[in-house]
């Protein structure tokens, strides 16, 4: 996972950096908000990010407010590092568009975990697109019989939108995703095939 750290503290900042990486995360580190909000403007930026909530320039929240007003947003989630522990200002940074926050000076094993829910959360939402796009794709193959065809009142071939006549189940066939099985219905085995069975039958009869 390619995280983002946006830390003005020097050891705070390194000491994120080492233990990320140890992890086997690929780290981007920055200094102060400005740079870090070029970072997230990229064409690829970092899925997850962990921003101080208090740098010079832009600070944290700033950041979170920027990321939320574009159309990914979701795409991105944001973990506040900050020394404020109130419940005012947790509201605060979550209100302002962080999914998560870890204070000050930060615990190892609540940073890997929070680092791993917003790596579900993140997983699950790449899942679900997919999953939604193959819905908009299988959609988009749905083909739809609509309007007036006109049909021969003898043949019962039908004329399609490039002036050819075909039978009913090749128009159909071509134009939507049904797929036909043959059978026989009551009216026409009594019109067709009982009197073919009689005079076949009939034959039989007279040959023996």
């Amino acid at each position: 996972m390619k995280i983002l750290i946006a830390e003005d503290e020097r050891v705070s900042r390194r000491l994120l950096e080492l233990t990320l990486s140890g992890w086997g995360h690929e780290v981007v580190v920055t200094e102060q908000g400005a740079g870090a909000w070029a970072v997230l403007e990229q064409e690829d930026p970092p899925s997850l990010a962990i921003l101080d909530w208090m740098m010079p320039g832009m600070d944290g929240i700033e950041i979170c407010r920027r990321v939320r007003q574009r159309a990914n947003s979701s795409h991105t989630y944001i973990i506040l590092l900050t020394a404020k522990s109130s419940k005012a200002n947790i509201v605060e940074g979550l209100i302002a568009g962080a999914n998560d926050y870890i204070t000050k000076p930060f615990d190892r094993d609540e940073l890997r975990a929070r680092v791993n829910v917003g790596v579900t959360v993140l997983d699950l939402q790449q899942k679900l697109a997919g999953r939604v796009m193959e819905l908009e794709e299988a959609l988009g193959q749905v083909r739809v019989l609509q309007g007036i065809l006109p049909i021969c009142s003898y043949c019962k071939h039908v004329r399609d939108d490039k002036d050819y006549w075909q039978s009913v189940e090749c128009y159909i066939s071509e134009h939507s995703e049904a797929k036909f099985s043959h059978g026989i219905c009551p009216k026409c085995y009594e019109a067709v095939i009982k009197p073919q069975l009689a005079e076949r039958l009939s034959k039989s009869e007279l040959a023996a």
